[in-house]
């Protein structure tokens, strides 16, 4: 076991040491090799020191450099080196983190990493949390929480009776919600072709004057961070609206509730703590491995109502926090060890400066582009940034060639009826000379095509 292990941490290794020196993407050629693990079950095994070679051989270069500094597609950070070994340890382990009883060790590892998040983005102390998968079951459980709390208030039971019957739940979200929030929506059963869905302004950011008035059980949905421009909903005049009639606010703060460690972003953040749930990312401005994402909710009973298991044979019993009260798995990994590691390492100083970091990173892209004479169509307010490289055919042609390039990676978006490309810088591996890099790479490759 041991060889095997040293193999794999030699490997992993060698994998992360060459990422700032290969292409971000994969080649063709590395990805046409992935069709020789497309083979029939064998009738015998074969060792163990060949599967990892095989894995390493054919799936480390068919993989896309998001650990690496220049993967700016989606909202991605890459692991710091504490939290991956953590994570490596807290796989060693092996802990079904549902019981207290059971588990101590990672029980009382979330349960003190929830204290300190809290802190840190000074939720209300007593909230309570969950450790989740991504932002679709962050939502989700916050969520949850929220038709449990507007449900009850009416006299109804949503866990025991179900929705059939119940009273009608309306749910409002701004135009340019997240697909995640709508997706958990719809797993519980609230429709996401019922929902009442509010007109926004010209960054993504929803109009409080335009919200319908309130009657009956309903939650507001709200965002943090808009995925394309990274604008906030103004979340005082939601609140203030919101809780005027007894509503729920949720906040899906994937990675803009991070805005709140942060002094040069706080007046962003406006309101936020007013609200009874927020979700968030780990894995995107943390830099944990994946999976991690964050819910928090300010009713902690009304999260344990939502979420809670119990079975004559599973030790529930416990004067402790047991996590499977939070969550909707039972059977879940100790993802709170890696979240542990990543705070204990940074401390408070060091998440806010590499939250403001990353956003100077953003900011510098956007004047780069814009000193070269392209259109940068977002305020830049916190690391999210769209390029418009003149009409959608000349834009996707330039992201398609800057992506096969190799030497960053964006993505495409259509925002309010452009074509653009978003660049997302998320990862504590950026530096100035990535940034410098990139933008070389990004000028060079749109002179091509917009001369």
């Amino acid at each position: 076991m041991r060889s095997l292990l040293e193999e794999a941490a030699e490997r992993a290794i060698h994998y992360l040491e060459g990422l700032d020196s290969r292409s971000v993407a994969p080649t063709p050629e590395a990805v046409d090799k992935l069709a020789r693990l497309n083979e029939s079950l064998a009738e015998s095994g074969v060792p163990d020191e060949t599967i990892l070679q095989v894995l390493d051989e054919l799936g480390s270069p068919a993989s896309m450099a998001m650990a690496g500094p220049r993967f700016f597609g989606f909202v991605i950070g890459g692991s710091q080196p504490v939290t991956l070994a953590a994570n490596w340890l807290a796989g060693a382990w092996d802990q079904n983190a549902a019981f207290y009883n059971v588990t101590p060790a990672v029980a009382q590892i979330e349960q003190i990493t929830l204290r300190w998040l809290i802190d840190l983005f000074q939720l209300p102390s007593r909230s309570g949390g969950a450790f989740v998968t991504g932002a679709t079951m962050a939502n989700f459980s916050a969520l949850a929480a929220a038709r449990h709390s507007v449900l009850a208030q009416t006299g109804w039971n949503v866990e025991a009776d179900g929705l059939f019957g119940a009273p009608p739940l309306t749910v409002i979200v701004g135009e340019e919600a997240h697909p995640s929030l709508i997706k958990s929506l719809g797993l519980l059963g609230l429709g996401r072709n019922r929902l009442v869905r509010v007109s926004v302004d010209a960054q993504g950011r929803m109009l409080p004057e335009a919200m319908p008035e309130i009657s009956g059980p309903t939650i507001v949905c709200a965002q943090a961070g808009n995925v394309n421009t990274g604008a906030f909903d103004p979340f005082q005049a939601i609140c203030e609206k919101a809780h005027m009639q007894g509503a729920w606010v949720h906040v899906d703060g994937a990675f803009g509730l991070w805005a709140l460690t942060t002094p040069s972003r706080m007046h962003l953040t406006a309101g936020l703590t007013q609200a009874d749930s927020w979700a968030t990312d780990a894995h995107k401005w943390l830099n944990v491995p994946y999976d991690s994402e964050l819910a928090f909710v300010r009713d902690a009973d009304a999260l344990r109502a939502a979420m809670a298991v119990s079975a004559e044979y599973l030790p529930t019993a416990s004067p402790e926090r047991n996590p499977a009260d939070f969550t909707p798995e039972l059977s879940r990994r100790a993802r709170g060890v890696e979240v542990w590691a990543a705070l204990k390492s940074l401390g408070k100083t060091g998440v806010t400066e590499m939250i403001e970091r990353t956003c100077r990173h953003a900011g510098w892209f956007a004047d780069g582009l814009q000193v070269a004479g392209y259109e940068v169509l977002n305020e830049i307010v916190l690391n999210q940034v769209l390029v418009s490289f003149g009409g959608p055919e000349i834009t996707r042609r330039v992201i398609s060639e800057i992506q096969a390039d190799g030497t960053c990676w964006c993505g495409g978006t259509v925002w309010q009826g452009k074509s653009a490309m978003r660049i997302s810088v998320s990862s504590w591996a950026t530096t100035e000379a990535d940034v410098e890099k990139s933008l070389e790479a990004m000028i060079r490759i749109a002179k091509k095509h917009t001369r």
